[in-house]
């Protein structure tokens, strides 16, 4: 049955105010980045009027430790990134493919874990990290991160494990190869798309964590990027040309990775096909 084409009208016209509501916001503080000196929101007539320029964006790089912030935060959420998904890789392995005794008992306190709020576990968490000698350190950092991406990890590729066919592992198996070479060789080709998703957010969670930064770091030059956000808010005013530029400068790196990423996402049906049936 053809849709009437004044119902295709409606939908399309929904559909074109819902993105434009979304893009406005963003396109808003594109433009104001670009405005010298805007210590109050800009009006739609002199944002949309200002000529494109790189003036604030090469201003905010060079203040406030911006560019060392920058490093800082690649560094702990790369080595954090990976980390916790090579692990949660395993550990969702370990979960999809093996049988233990409290293997279910074990999987449903991760799930617990994961409804604590992030803000009830850093005191013990600061306690646990300074009786490590961890305090004011990236190791301490890093722990928290892995451990706690971990979880999310184990929950979301644990399912996705199981739907891949045991009889590829058999294969492997022929081939005089054991556990680590099923994994390797079938399971983590097998749920890229998954890992990509995770990639992607974990990144952007790591990248934008602030709470915890502040409280295990202390020496100022070893902080991270969203302090350094926060440092061009003043406290008598507040210039948005700034905190914009800055804030698309912090934005840069999560696109690219959602780009690099992108075609994986949409990558299904890798294990259709794949056994006769």
């Amino acid at each position: 049955m053809k849709t009437k084409w004044h119902i295709q009208l409606l939908v399309y016209s929904i559909i074109v105010l819902g993105a434009l509501a979304f893009l406005f916001p963003f396109v808003y503080m594109i433009m104001t980045s670009f405005i010298k000196g805007a210590y109050s929101l800009p009006r739609p007539k002199e944002v949309f009027s200002v000529i494109p320029n790189l003036y604030n964006y090469q201003l905010v790089w060079s203040k406030n430790n911006f560019a060392r912030y920058f490093l800082n935060s690649s560094l702990v959420t790369i080595v954090s990134m990976t980390g916790s998904l090579f692990l949660g890789c395993l550990t969702a392995y370990g979960f999809a493919r093996f049988t233990f005794p409290g293997k279910e008992f074990l999987f449903r306190m991760f799930l617990l874990t994961m409804m604590i709020p992030g803000v009830i576990n850093i005191i013990p968490q600061f306690l646990i990290i300074k009786s490590f000698g961890l305090v004011n350190t990236y190791w301490g950092l890093w722990l928290i991160y892995i451990g706690g991406g971990v979880v999310g990890s184990t929950f979301f590729l644990r399912g996705f494990f199981q739907s891949i066919p045991k009889e590829y592992e058999e294969s492997v198996l022929i081939d005089g190869g054991g556990s680590w070479r099923i994994f390797w060789n079938i399971y983590l080709p097998q749920s890229m798309p998954a890992i990509a998703t995770l990639a992607v957010l974990s990144f952007q969670g790591t990248w934008e964590e602030y709470f915890t930064a502040l409280v295990i770091i202390k020496d100022e030059a070893l902080r991270t990027l969203p302090i350094a956000l926060l440092m061009f808010n003043d406290k008598y005013a507040t210039n948005y040309s700034w905190v914009f530029s800055a804030s698309i400068i912090a934005l840069i790196p999560t696109i690219i990775l959602y780009i690099i990423f992108q075609k994986r996402f949409v990558q299904g049906g890798f294990n259709e096909g794949g056994v006769k049936g």
